[in-house]
Protein backbone atom coordinates (compact mmCIF):
# COMPACT_ATOMS: atom_id res chain seq x y z
CA UNK A 1 0.00 0.00 0.00
CA UNK A 2 1.29 3.47 -0.87
CA UNK A 3 2.25 5.45 2.48
CA UNK A 4 0.13 8.33 1.00
CA UNK A 5 -3.15 5.90 0.44
CA UNK A 6 -4.30 7.76 -2.60
CA UNK A 7 -4.55 4.45 -4.30
CA UNK A 8 -7.63 3.90 -1.63
CA UNK A 9 -9.09 7.48 -1.85
CA UNK A 10 -12.53 8.36 -3.65
CA UNK A 11 -10.39 11.77 -5.01
CA UNK A 12 -10.00 11.10 -9.10
CA UNK A 13 -6.72 11.56 -10.63
CA UNK A 14 -7.56 14.73 -12.36
CA UNK A 15 -8.15 16.24 -8.76
CA UNK A 16 -4.90 15.16 -6.90
CA UNK A 17 -3.11 16.59 -9.80
CA UNK A 18 -4.76 19.72 -9.09
CA UNK A 19 -4.18 19.32 -5.20
CA UNK A 20 -0.54 19.12 -6.31
CA UNK A 21 -0.08 22.05 -8.62
CA UNK A 22 -1.86 24.20 -5.90
CA UNK A 23 0.41 22.45 -2.61
CA UNK A 24 3.88 22.97 -4.72
CA UNK A 25 2.71 26.56 -6.44
CA UNK A 26 1.95 27.94 -2.75
CA UNK A 27 4.92 26.73 -0.95
CA UNK A 28 7.52 27.50 -3.35
CA UNK A 29 6.12 31.27 -2.97
CA UNK A 30 6.58 30.81 0.59
CA UNK A 31 9.73 29.19 1.26
CA UNK A 32 12.82 31.13 2.08
CA UNK A 33 15.39 28.74 3.94
CA UNK A 34 15.72 26.74 0.43
CA UNK A 35 15.99 29.76 -1.56
CA UNK A 36 20.03 29.55 -0.52
CA UNK A 37 20.28 25.96 1.07
CA UNK A 38 21.93 23.47 -0.76
CA UNK A 39 19.04 20.91 -1.31
CA UNK A 40 20.55 17.22 -0.25
CA UNK A 41 18.09 14.85 -1.73
CA UNK A 42 15.03 14.18 -1.87
CA UNK A 43 16.22 10.52 -0.27
CA UNK A 44 13.19 9.09 -0.09
CA UNK A 45 11.20 8.64 3.07
CA UNK A 46 12.42 5.53 3.89
CA UNK A 47 15.52 7.10 4.74
CA UNK A 48 14.52 7.78 8.92
CA UNK A 49 18.17 9.34 9.85
CA UNK A 50 21.13 11.23 8.45
CA UNK A 51 24.46 11.87 9.53
CA UNK A 52 25.52 15.39 10.82
CA UNK A 53 28.90 16.18 10.55
CA UNK A 54 31.57 18.67 12.49
CA UNK A 55 33.34 19.44 9.35
CA UNK A 56 36.50 20.63 11.25
CA UNK A 57 36.65 17.75 13.32
CA UNK A 58 35.30 14.78 11.82
CA UNK A 59 38.16 11.83 11.32
CA UNK A 60 38.31 8.17 11.93
CA UNK A 61 39.63 6.54 14.81
CA UNK A 62 41.01 3.22 15.02
CA UNK A 63 41.59 1.17 18.22
CA UNK A 64 42.30 -2.32 18.90
CA UNK A 65 40.17 -3.72 15.96
CA UNK A 66 37.78 -1.07 15.79
CA UNK A 67 36.95 2.19 13.79
CA UNK A 68 34.38 4.69 15.20
CA UNK A 69 33.48 8.37 13.51
CA UNK A 70 34.56 11.24 15.93
CA UNK A 71 32.79 14.21 14.95
CA UNK A 72 29.82 12.76 13.31
CA UNK A 73 26.17 12.31 15.24
CA UNK A 74 22.90 10.48 13.41
CA UNK A 75 19.74 12.83 13.87
CA UNK A 76 16.09 11.48 12.85
CA UNK A 77 14.53 13.48 9.59
CA UNK A 78 11.22 14.96 11.57
CA UNK A 79 7.86 14.61 9.39
CA UNK A 80 6.39 18.39 9.02
CA UNK A 81 2.64 18.16 8.12
CA UNK A 82 -0.68 20.18 8.42
CA UNK A 83 -3.80 18.69 7.73
CA UNK A 84 -6.93 20.18 5.94
CA UNK A 85 -9.80 18.84 4.81
CA UNK A 86 -12.26 19.31 1.39
CA UNK A 87 -15.87 19.14 1.75
CA UNK A 88 -17.48 16.01 0.32
CA UNK A 89 -20.12 17.79 -1.34
CA UNK A 90 -17.74 20.01 -2.98
CA UNK A 91 -15.58 17.11 -4.20
CA UNK A 92 -18.98 15.65 -5.20
CA UNK A 93 -19.96 18.68 -7.69
CA UNK A 94 -16.73 19.14 -9.25
CA UNK A 95 -16.60 15.54 -10.32
CA UNK A 96 -19.84 15.38 -11.81
CA UNK A 97 -20.24 18.87 -12.95
CA UNK A 98 -16.54 19.75 -13.88
CA UNK A 99 -16.61 23.26 -11.83
CA UNK A 100 -13.31 24.39 -10.62
CA UNK A 101 -12.22 23.10 -7.24
CA UNK A 102 -11.73 25.18 -4.57
CA UNK A 103 -8.43 24.45 -3.20
CA UNK A 104 -8.25 27.36 -0.87
CA UNK A 105 -7.78 24.71 1.86
CA UNK A 106 -5.37 22.75 0.55
CA UNK A 107 -2.98 26.14 -0.38
CA UNK A 108 -3.79 27.38 3.59
CA UNK A 109 -2.12 24.57 4.65
CA UNK A 110 0.77 24.42 2.15
CA UNK A 111 1.99 27.84 3.29
CA UNK A 112 1.31 26.49 7.31
CA UNK A 113 3.91 23.68 6.40
CA UNK A 114 6.08 25.78 4.34
CA UNK A 115 6.47 27.74 6.97
CA UNK A 116 6.82 24.90 9.31
CA UNK A 117 9.82 24.13 7.56
CA UNK A 118 11.59 27.26 7.65
CA UNK A 119 10.75 27.45 11.38
CA UNK A 120 12.96 24.39 11.93
CA UNK A 121 15.20 25.72 9.73
CA UNK A 122 15.73 29.17 11.46
CA UNK A 123 15.06 28.53 14.98
CA UNK A 124 14.81 24.27 15.51
CA UNK A 125 13.31 22.50 17.79
CA UNK A 126 14.71 22.21 21.36
CA UNK A 127 12.06 20.24 22.50
CA UNK A 128 13.38 17.26 19.94
CA UNK A 129 16.81 18.43 19.93
CA UNK A 130 16.89 20.19 16.77
CA UNK A 131 19.28 23.11 16.57
CA UNK A 132 18.36 26.27 13.85
CA UNK A 133 20.28 28.95 12.28
CA UNK A 134 19.96 31.48 15.21
CA UNK A 135 19.65 28.61 17.85
CA UNK A 136 22.61 26.68 16.98
CA UNK A 137 25.41 27.32 20.13
CA UNK A 138 29.11 28.37 18.70
CA UNK A 139 28.13 30.26 16.22
CA UNK A 140 29.45 33.77 15.59
CA UNK A 141 27.42 37.04 17.20
CA UNK A 142 27.44 40.01 15.99
CA UNK A 143 25.60 43.72 18.07
CA UNK A 144 23.15 44.87 15.53
CA UNK A 145 22.86 48.52 15.14
CA UNK A 146 19.83 50.60 14.32
CA UNK A 147 19.59 49.59 10.70
CA UNK A 148 16.38 52.38 10.26
CA UNK A 149 19.33 54.73 10.79
CA UNK A 150 22.69 56.38 8.70
CA UNK A 151 24.03 52.95 7.05
CA UNK A 152 24.33 51.18 9.74
CA UNK A 153 22.43 48.03 8.11
CA UNK A 154 25.54 48.22 5.29
CA UNK A 155 28.78 48.42 7.58
CA UNK A 156 26.98 45.36 9.72
CA UNK A 157 26.51 43.29 6.90
CA UNK A 158 30.18 44.55 5.64
CA UNK A 159 31.42 43.51 9.45
CA UNK A 160 29.39 40.33 9.23
CA UNK A 161 31.49 39.35 6.09
CA UNK A 162 34.81 40.20 7.28
CA UNK A 163 34.48 38.15 10.31
CA UNK A 164 33.82 35.56 7.96
CA UNK A 165 36.48 36.07 5.80
CA UNK A 166 38.69 36.34 8.78
CA UNK A 167 38.02 32.37 9.64
CA UNK A 168 38.92 31.80 6.24
CA UNK A 169 34.98 31.25 5.22
CA UNK A 170 34.89 32.12 1.59
CA UNK A 171 31.60 31.45 -0.72
CA UNK A 172 27.91 32.67 -1.32
CA UNK A 173 27.25 34.40 1.77
CA UNK A 174 23.02 35.52 2.18
CA UNK A 175 21.56 36.93 4.43
CA UNK A 176 17.69 36.27 5.94
CA UNK A 177 15.88 39.44 8.26
CA UNK A 178 13.04 39.93 9.38
CA UNK A 179 10.41 42.06 7.72
CA UNK A 180 10.87 45.09 10.07
CA UNK A 181 14.95 45.17 9.51
CA UNK A 182 13.64 44.40 5.70
CA UNK A 183 11.44 47.25 5.52
CA UNK A 184 14.19 49.91 7.62
CA UNK A 185 16.20 49.24 4.31
CA UNK A 186 13.52 50.85 1.89
CA UNK A 187 14.79 53.94 2.76
CA UNK A 188 17.59 56.28 0.35
CA UNK A 189 20.72 56.33 1.56
CA UNK A 190 21.79 59.83 2.42
CA UNK A 191 24.73 61.21 -0.03
CA UNK A 192 24.52 58.29 -2.49
CA UNK A 193 20.83 58.44 -4.17
CA UNK A 194 20.52 54.55 -3.16
CA UNK A 195 18.10 52.63 -1.42
CA UNK A 196 19.97 51.12 1.63
CA UNK A 197 18.74 47.60 0.42
CA UNK A 198 20.19 48.16 -2.72
CA UNK A 199 23.62 48.66 -1.49
CA UNK A 200 23.42 45.55 1.09
CA UNK A 201 21.97 43.51 -2.29
CA UNK A 202 25.10 44.37 -4.02
CA UNK A 203 27.18 43.59 -1.06
CA UNK A 204 25.99 40.26 -1.36
CA UNK A 205 25.43 39.42 -5.27
CA UNK A 206 21.27 39.49 -4.75
CA UNK A 207 20.99 37.17 -2.08
CA UNK A 208 18.96 39.45 0.82
CA UNK A 209 15.72 36.82 1.77
CA UNK A 210 13.19 38.01 4.12
CA UNK A 211 11.20 35.50 6.29
CA UNK A 212 7.78 36.38 8.34
CA UNK A 213 8.49 33.29 10.91
CA UNK A 214 11.75 35.44 12.34
CA UNK A 215 9.65 37.62 13.98
CA UNK A 216 10.84 41.46 14.24
CA UNK A 217 14.75 42.25 15.38
CA UNK A 218 16.30 39.27 13.68
CA UNK A 219 19.27 39.00 11.22
CA UNK A 220 21.64 36.33 10.21
CA UNK A 221 24.58 36.14 7.72
CA UNK A 222 25.75 32.72 6.50
CA UNK A 223 27.96 31.14 4.11
CA UNK A 224 25.53 28.64 2.79
CA UNK A 225 28.00 26.84 0.85
CA UNK A 226 27.19 23.09 1.16
CA UNK A 227 30.40 22.31 2.75
CA UNK A 228 29.21 24.20 5.61
CA UNK A 229 25.54 23.29 5.76
CA UNK A 230 22.48 22.32 3.92
CA UNK A 231 18.81 20.86 3.91
CA UNK A 232 18.04 16.97 4.02
CA UNK A 233 14.92 16.10 2.21
CA UNK A 234 13.56 12.24 2.63
CA UNK A 235 9.95 12.85 1.56
CA UNK A 236 9.00 15.85 -0.49
CA UNK A 237 6.23 18.22 0.36
CA UNK A 238 3.35 16.04 -1.06
CA UNK A 239 -0.27 15.11 0.15
CA UNK A 240 -1.33 11.91 1.31
CA UNK A 241 -5.18 10.89 2.53
CA UNK A 242 -6.43 10.19 5.64
CA UNK A 243 -10.08 9.85 6.19
CA UNK A 244 -13.52 10.39 4.98
CA UNK A 245 -15.24 11.90 8.42
CA UNK A 246 -18.75 13.10 8.62
CA UNK A 247 -19.24 12.69 4.09
CA UNK A 248 -16.16 14.93 4.17
CA UNK A 249 -12.58 14.30 3.07
CA UNK A 250 -9.50 14.76 5.61
CA UNK A 251 -5.71 15.32 4.07
CA UNK A 252 -2.53 15.71 5.11
CA UNK A 253 0.56 17.68 3.56
CA UNK A 254 3.82 16.35 5.03
CA UNK A 255 7.70 15.79 4.37
CA UNK A 256 10.71 14.95 6.06
CA UNK A 257 13.11 17.28 6.04
CA UNK A 258 16.71 18.59 8.43
CA UNK A 259 18.92 21.22 8.47
CA UNK A 260 22.51 20.16 8.97
CA UNK A 261 25.52 22.93 10.30
CA UNK A 262 28.20 21.24 9.11
CA UNK A 263 30.46 24.28 10.53
CA UNK A 264 28.72 26.91 13.05
CA UNK A 265 31.80 29.41 12.47
CA UNK A 266 29.99 30.15 9.03
CA UNK A 267 26.70 31.77 10.79
CA UNK A 268 26.66 34.84 12.24
CA UNK A 269 23.97 36.01 14.52
CA UNK A 270 22.88 39.61 14.90
CA UNK A 271 22.69 40.60 18.23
Amino acid sequence: MNYLSREGSPVSEELWEQIDKAVVKTARSVLTGRRFLHIFGPVGLGVGSINIDDADNVTEEADDGFITTKGRKFSELPVIYDDFTLLGRDIEIHEKSGYPADLSKAMDSAQACALKEDKLIFFGNETAGYEGLFTAAGTNKLKRKDWSAGENAFTDVAAAIELLASEAIYGAYSLTVSPDLYMQMQRIQEGTGLLEIDRVSKLLEGRVYKSPVLGKGRAALVCSEPRNMDLVIGQDISTAYLEQKDLNHSFRILETALLRIKRRKAIVVFE
